[in-house]
């Protein structure tokens, strides 16, 4: 791995580009949903009680006081302004490390340079996966291959399958396990690509080397890359049941907390852990690819943004009192401005997904909460190069 600071191009890179707005439109929701699999209806949740007893957030409203933008937009901001790593990407998930730093996992990333007009030249080299360090307000960008010759931390495979990075989750002193998905082509359509299979990656984050790439369960149709959380000595797992139009939570867990142990994983059924990953019970619809469930309280939040409607521009937040829901309160939390001809860009072809939480700077009820910002336009990534880059809101709760 190296800390990339130096300029490299890539004539790849707009046909990269495109893929990846395509990437974003399924996304979004806005795929043509695909039949349910028999014995399904659409849109069932199939909830379960998702454990015993009760807790304060049993019956919670949740509502938004305030919402601003957070000072940690800025310091990305200038970072990438500055155009030598890191200039925009999506996915933006984060792992506290050791000595108080923070890795920033990213997908499809465009690195620098950046013109003094605020356009990015059609050169700029894109990569599908990258981590951003943060120490203090000092940030340095991680990727593969050399300073000249930069790469994705996971490349493609040869057969042109590529990897978009998932959530991360700090485990043995120095080692990060990142949630690895991979994507194929099967046709030359512009649709004509998806999921395929899901891996962890393990990185020593002395020397950011890939340590080790291994399998995850990838037999049910659920990429279990959403968002991992430690809870006493297991790690819960989210991921999604993704079908165009419709999006489902799932739930796993890893008893131990190695994602790699797959003898070790459980899935939630609806009412009890299970062996079987295809009896895997679709918790509830309308959730994004990517979402955060955390500790709150003495319950469970999720932040999400609404796939229930596509291109929806709404952020919202759920409560419950078990890891597996059933999560309610659905209260919108944030409207992402950016999107469509009545958004701040004034531009139809403007898009935000994906929004989380981030609960290792939570201050009390005021979350960090990300989306990722793009356009279904590839000239506008070039055009003005804020378009492609997450955006930074702190937002506080009321919950009672």
């Amino acid at each position: 791995m190296t800390m990339t600071t130096t300029m490299t191009t890539s004539r790849r890179s707009r046909r990269l580009a495109a893929t990846a707005l395509a990437a974003a439109l399924a996304l979004s929701g806005a795929a043509t949903a695909a039949a349910a699999p028999a014995g399904q209806t659409p849109g069932d949740p199939t909830p379960g009680p998702g454990g015993t007893g009760t807790c304060s957030l049993d019956g919670a409203t949740v509502r938004a006081t305030a919402a601003t933008p957070s000072p940690l937009g800025d310091t990305f901001t200038a970072y990438a302004d500055s155009g030598v790593g890191w200039t925009g990407a999506d996915s933006t998930y984060s792992v506290p490390m050791r000595g108080g730093s923070l890795a920033w996992i990213f997908s499809d990333t465009f690195l620098g340079p950046v013109a003094p007009d605020g356009t990015r030249p059609a050169s700029t080299p894109f990569l599908n996966n990258s981590i951003v360090v943060q120490r203090g307000d000092d940030l340095s960008t991680v990727t593969g291959g050399t300073p000249g010759a930069p790469e994705s931390i996971v490349g493609p495979d040869p057969d042109g399958a590529w990897h978009w990075f998932g959530a991360g989750l700090a485990t043995r002193p120095g080692d990060l396990q990142v949630g690895v998905l991979e994507f194929a082509r099967f046709g030359p359509g512009t649709w004509d690509w998806g999921w395929s299979e899901s891996s962890v990656a393990t990185l020593d984050t002395d020397t950011w080397q890939v340590t080790s790439i291994d399998p995850l369960p990838s037999s049910a149709g659920v990429q279990w890359a959403s968002w991992y959380q430690r809870e006493g000595g297991r790690t819960l797992v989210y991921g999604v049941e993704d079908r165009g139009g419709e999006k489902f939570m799932h739930v796993a867990k890893v008893l131990g907390g190695d994602l790699a142990a797959t003898d070790r994983w459980r899935y939630w059924d609806g009412e009890r852990w299970v062996r079987d990953e295809t009896a895997s019970a679709r918790v509830m619809p309308g959730v994004a690819n990517e979402y955060s469930v955390t500790p709150y309280r003495d319950g469970w939040l999720l932040v999400t943004q609404d796939t229930s409607v596509p291109f929806n521009d709404e952020i919202k937040a759920y409560v419950a009192c078990s890891p597996t829901g059933p999560f309610t309160g659905g209260a919108t939390i944030h409207r992402m401005p950016e999107v469509g001809a009545a958004g701040t860009y004034g531009d139809p072809d403007v898009i935000a997904y994906n929004a989380h939480e981030h609960p290792e700077l939570r201050d009390g009820d005021t979350l960090l909460v990300t989306y990722n910002v793009n356009s279904v336009d590839p000239d506008d990534l070039y055009a003005d190069v804020s378009v492609y880059r997450p955006r930074f809101v702190d937002v506080t709760l009321d919950v009672g």
